[in-house]
């Protein structure tokens, strides 16, 4: 079995090119800098340097290995690192935006917690429908529902298997009845908010696309959850946003033969050297919590 220490020394020997040089540089002594090349030449079955007394230099081997041996204590280092981090005491600030459903009624309870977690660490949180600009607002990460087709941002799912669901209340089933398919929504009265500053209004049910239209409209998607909970009509909404209301009765999921559109929800950032211990820590915690929420 290959040691680690020996590929420190193979390393550091061919770039000082003296084993005597190497082995001071490790408060070794020469013979013990030459006994750990030899045991790595046996472990792979190559003559690593060509040996004189006067020189040392590398053979044909030594320089193809010498790359795989620099790579493998890089990511050694890099995952010793890492680890560090992620035990270290997390401060600073982290700044979040979310949407603002979302935010208030899944999202506040989870970051209270995570904060009592980190009690040196300030955390910002940020409610709106609208997408924020990572570049420009003071934002470190956003949470966002759907795809990420912005190659400048990095996407770190949190609930992939999440989707849109028609979800309506037992009374206002009772008064109007259910829809059998998909187009029968057209004759709902079906509760409309803004989505990225448009009326959404066209609904991707099964395969069919619904232009639908309803007596009530608001610039807060949250408002369309109560109101379907008031009973005032349906709503297509993320399941994550009405999980809550279905497990108790408030609201009835529609049409499950018809699957609403897929909307992941995913932790973004603009770059992955941006993926602090803060931000690493915050989605492992946010994706331990929403895999509780997953529709069975």
């Amino acid at each position: 079995m290959i040691r680690i220490d020996d590929l420190g020394m193979f390393v550091r020997s061919a770039a000082l090119g003296s084993f005597t040089a190497a082995a001071l540089e490790a408060d070794l002594l020469p013979g013990q800098m030459a006994a750990a090349i030899k045991r790595l030449e046996r472990e792979l079955d190559v003559r690593l340097f060509a040996r004189t007394t006067r020189s040392l230099r590398l053979t044909a081997e030594g320089e193809q290995y010498l790359p795989t041996a620099v790579s493998v204590l890089e990511t050694l280092k890099h995952g010793r690192e890492t680890l560090r981090s992620e035990n270290a005491p997390l401060r600073g600030v982290l700044q979040v935006a979310a949407p603002s459903d979302l935010g208030r009624n899944i999202l506040l309870p989870w970051l209270s917690a995570f904060r009592r977690e980190h009690p040196q660490l300030n955390l910002r949180f940020f409610l709106s429908d609208q997408i924020a600009d990572l570049f420009r607002e003071p934002v470190d990460v956003a949470i966002r529902y759907g795809l990420n087709h912005d190659a400048n941002y990095v996407a770190l799912p949190l609930a992939p298997w999440n989707r849109r669901v028609l979800v309506a209340s037992p009374d206002y089933l009772l008064r109007k009845g259910s829809p059998t398919v998909a187009t029968d929504l057209l004759e709902h009265d079906c509760l409309l908010y803004l989505q990225s500053g448009r009326v959404y209004d066209k609904w991707r049910v099964g395969a069919q696309t619904v232009q639908v239209s309803g007596p009530l409209f608001s610039d807060d998607a949250d408002v369309a959850r109560r109101w379907a909970v008031e009973g005032e009509g349906i709503a297509f909404k993320s399941w994550l946003d009405v999980s809550a209301d279905v497990k108790a009765g408030r609201l009835v999921v529609l049409l499950q033969d018809h699957p609403g559109e897929p909307l992941p929800l995913s932790l973004v950032c603009p770059h992955r050297k941006q993926v602090s211990p803060a931000v690493s820590q915050l989605h492992s915690w946010l994706s331990q919590q929403l895999v509780t929420l997953k529709r069975v």
